[in-house]
């Protein structure tokens, strides 16, 4: 009567992986708000302070740089900062990312949604 239901206990295997996938999938969202790195520009004059997760949390700016006259390169100091903040939090996260999917036979390279 069952005999065509052969492939179930797999399907159940999967489900089981899925929602492992899932549980490991939360905590590393947790982890990478957790995880700090820290962006420069201006030879360290600037530094911006992102989570993994791309989120800028802090900001540090030499005073030796606030001097009217160059509103404007602080200014560009400021963004270049944030933004290598930012392509490092990117990279972070996709490194640990790169750990959770080693095991899971998915193609190098493969970037999951987040």
């Amino acid at each position: 009567m069952f005999k065509g239901m052969g492939g179930l206990g797999d399907m159940t295997k999967m489900m089981a992986a899925a929602k492992d996938m899932q549980g490991k999938m939360e905590s590393l969202q947790e982890e990478l708000r957790s995880i700090e790195v820290t962006g420069e520009s201006g030879a360290g004059l600037v530094k911006a302070t992102a989570t993994a997760k791309g989120e800028l949390i802090g900001l540090d700016v030499d005073p030796s740089i606030f001097n009217a006259d160059e509103k404007e390169v602080v200014e560009d100091l400021i963004l270049a900062a944030i933004k290598d903040a930012q392509l490092k939090a990117s990279a972070r996260s996709q490194e640990e990312m790169q750990k959770l999917t080693e095991g899971m036979g998915l193609p190098p390279g493969m970037k999951l949604p987040f």
